[in-house]
């Protein structure tokens, strides 16, 4: 059995994509385990594995490769876009292996929840517990919600937070049918005149807590909001038994003060979690005329 498959590469991510009506292609076996989307480009189509293929040795991982391009090929896919999760296995993608940008975050920060409750509280910010243990004197209370209809609350907050940070957000329909999957969770920091002060929307496998989309008003920011919640997050993952919590997504090392998440990176940091690292994202090319049109392609639309 596989260690720390990610949630992006388990049956579970596949409904997801399905319910986003995308082609996916899922293969388990006792050496390897991929889930493989099926693309469309601008010349063609493509395989992306978020986060994957996932093995243990490297001999299981080459075996993964091999399976991949055999699907490429009934496929008709001109590249396999993958995202290893051990950076030491970039050494094994070939000569057709291309460095791309990174789609999900190639550093990230984990808490380990194993332990005595006690444990974990030493590991916690002791500002935002004091936060957290006053939040009913400051009439702020936190609701958990699988209604997809209340997505809109984080939506209207990470809209505002786009546009301050330069960054992009989820449509509606995909933080909806997000919300829909069975690991998702959405919470609510609530003031009592009803306000939401802040939002976040968590995954949960056997093992593993994922704080993926989160954000806060102005407001909440006066109140701490955003740590209030992250410390009700990590508790509830470690009362249901959950043995990490991945903050998904942190600032490489040396980023410049500027980089869009280094305000988050900094928070993530106060709590005594590690830095994990994954190889980053890399495109196997199939077919290198083809792929190499596409880039040229890319190029131009940027331009334009």
């Amino acid at each position: 059995m596989m260690k720390n498959v990610p949630i992006t590469q388990s049956r579970e991510w596949q409904q997801l994509q399905n319910d986003l009506g995308e082609q996916s292609f899922f293969e388990k076996t006792a050496d390897f385990q991929y889930l493989a989307i099926k693309k469309p480009a601008l010349v063609g189509n493509y395989l992306y594995c978020p986060y994957g293929p996932v093995a243990d040795t490297p001999e299981n991982f080459k075996k993964a490769l091999k399976s991949l391009k055999e699907l490429a090929k009934r496929e008709n896919a001109f590249f396999i876009r993958i995202e290893p999760t051990d950076p030491n296995f970039t050494k094994y993608l070939g000569k057709n292996a291309k460095k791309s940008t990174d789609l999900n975050p190639k550093e990230t920060w984990i808490l380990d929840l194993t332990g005595t409750d006690d444990d974990l509280k030493q590991k916690l910010p002791s500002r935002l517990l004091r936060y957290y243990k006053n939040r009913e004197k400051q009439g702020i209370t936190i609701e958990k919600s699988h209604n997809p209809d209340d997505i809109k609350y984080l939506l209207d907050l990470q809209k505002a937070l786009a546009k301050e940070k330069g960054i992009s957000t989820f449509s509606e329909n995909y933080l909806k049918t997000e919300l829909k999957q069975p690991f998702a969770t959405l919470y609510l920091v609530k003031q009592e005149t009803g306000a939401i002060l802040a939002a976040g929307l968590v995954f949960d496998d056997g093992t593993t807590r994922y704080n993926l989309q989160g954000a806060q008003s102005d407001e909440g920011r006066k109140l701490h909001a955003t740590g209030i919640l992250a410390i009700q997050l990590i508790l509830d993952a470690k009362a249901a038994g959950k043995k990490f919590f991945d903050f998904w997504g942190i600032a490489p090392e040396n980023a410049p003060k500027d980089h869009p998440w280094q305000g988050f990176t900094n928070f993530k940091k106060t709590f005594a979690g590690y830095e994990k690292n994954y190889a980053g994202t890399y495109d196997l090319i199939e077919n290198p005329m083809k792929y190499k049109f596409y880039q040229f392609l890319r190029k131009i639309r940027r331009l334009i």
